[in-house]
């Protein structure tokens, strides 16, 4: 059984990236970064890439996560600051929605692993 399904699926990933959306909006080191973006293809986006990674069916996610991000790191200075901020956001949401301590260290393990990627280095 995936980390997908012993959460919950998909009802648990949507509660998580709702959660992590409004404590990211909320912050003012990322806010910047969301300026113009239409927030319901965004949360369908993180959905689905969330879900394939709980599902341990994310090959190729270092090229979409670079893909992805490229815009932000080139014209709006994504760095590693802003990263970390977001991962310290993935981390709180996902204790704040009682995710057992193996699966979040498994999951925060799995982003940490796509920061090259996203800052596109």
């Amino acid at each position: 059984m995936s980390i997908f399904e012993k959460i919950g699926g998909e009802p648990a990933v949507s509660a998580a990236v709702d959660l992590l959306y409004k404590k990211m909006l909320a912050d003012p080191l990322l806010i910047p970064f969301f300026d113009g973006v239409a927030m319901s293809d965004l949360h369908r986006k993180q959905a689905w890439f969330l879900t394939t990674l709980l599902k341990g069916e994310s090959v190729g996610a270092d090229s979409y996560m670079r893909m992805a991000h490229r815009r932000l790191v080139d014209r709006k200075g994504l760095s590693d600051e802003h990263f970390d901020a977001v991962t310290v956001h993935l981390e709180d949401s996902l204790r704040e929605l009682d995710v057992p301590e193996s699966f979040i260290t498994e999951i925060m393990s799995a982003a940490a692993a796509l920061k090259d990627a996203v800052l596109d280095r």
